[in-house]
């Protein structure tokens, strides 16, 4: 069972979000070759006062 995380920042509608659940499910059934009930996706959207790069937060810059 594949299990894809994907951590991003909020700001994506809902639909967006259904968009990417779609077609990566599709890719990981094509290329790992398995079924699209054991694909499992975890979106985590993660503000930017919790999410830092090269020292500094990105709510920051």
């Amino acid at each position: 069972m594949p299990i894809i995380r994907v951590e991003m920042h909020p700001g994506r509608t809902q639909e967006q979000k259904r968009a990417f659940v779609r077609e990566a499910t599709k890719a990981a059934v094509e290329t790992l070759v398995c079924p699209p009930e054991s694909v499992e996706i975890i979106l985590a959207e993660i503000s930017k006062e919790s999410w830092a790069k090269g020292g500094k937060f990105k709510s920051d810059v």
